[in-house]
């Protein structure tokens, strides 16, 4: 065997093991701090890429989940007084049809009119509160709800806004601001004004019922979708830590007995000096 005071091989190529085992190290520990065996690029460029990319996507998602919760909303409110006002015509023609008896006298015809024109403008109280964040479908000209259904905006939900207030297209103009029942013949023909008010509110509210059923069955999909992609990019970039915490003590060991041969490797210029003695 050659020995040099130059040179020592064997100290070169311990130090050489101990530097790779404690780069494993220093990789494994970063795995577990992080919990993440891809952190960034130089880890693995391509798979760091298309994580990115499905995060982008997920972010994305997230604004399509809002919007559909908000288009969803909006048109519940509106269903929600689009039902009151339904009950309200109820409640209008039950006056009508009292009112349309020839048999009433003065006071009972004039009590039945007043509580008439109360419900009436009641249904114009509940259309003008029908609002949610800003937006209101049951008065004239209100507002159609255009859900984004995509993580593009390529794509969207659309509820079409239903007219419900006094005079509207569903009431009709003869269910206005100044219906009233206070004859025997303006409570006999408001029966039949009441009867084509009634069907139309209950195909408005049948259409925003369909709406919301719409924007909940794909905020329901939109929701697994993005469960789907974050369970795949954790598939591509995060760490087995069961695996990682075993390999750890692994290198652990590892580097005590690098330490150890470099050590040893470092005595063997005192074996020169036994030569010269």
């Amino acid at each position: 065997m050659t020995y040099s005071v130059n040179t020592n091989v064997g100290a070169m190529v311990a130090l050489q093991n101990l530097n790779s085992t404690n780069a494993q190290l220093m990789t494994t520990e970063n795995r577990i701090n992080t919990g993440l065996k891809v952190a960034s690029a130089k880890d693995n460029a391509a798979i760091w890429a298309i994580a990115q990319n499905q995060r982008a996507t997920s972010s994305s998602l997230n604004s399509v989940i809002s919007s559909l919760q908000r288009g969803q909303s909006t048109v519940d409110v509106a269903l929600s007084a689009g039902n009151s006002v339904s009950d309200l015509l109820l409640q209008m023609k039950e006056k009508a049809l009292a009112a349309s008896d020839t048999t009433l006298d003065t006071n009972s015809r004039t009590a039945l009119n007043d509580e008439f024109k109360s419900l009436r403008d009641q249904i114009s109280k509940v259309v003008t509160n029908a609002v949610f964040n800003g937006a209101n479908m049951l008065q004239s000209s209100g507002t159609t709800i255009k859900a984004i259904a995509n993580a593009d905006a390529t794509s969207t939900i659309t509820v079409a806004a239903q007219d419900l207030s006094l005079g509207g297209s569903a009431l009709t103009t003869n269910i206005g601001s100044t219906a009233t029942i206070g004859t025997v013949t303006t409570a006999t023909n408001m029966i039949g004004y009441l009867n084509t008010a009634i069907a139309n509110v209950s195909s408005s509210l049948g259409k925003l019922g369909t709406g919301s059923k719409a924007l909940g069955s794909h905020l329901s999909f939109i929701q697994a979708l993005q469960n789907t992609v974050d369970a795949g990019i954790g598939n591509l970039v995060d760490a087995d830590l069961a695996k990682e915490s075993a390999n750890l003590q692994a290198l652990q060991t590892k580097q005590q007995l690098g330490i150890q041969a470099l050590s040893i490797a470092n005595q063997s210029s005192s074996v020169l000096l036994g030569l010269f003695r």
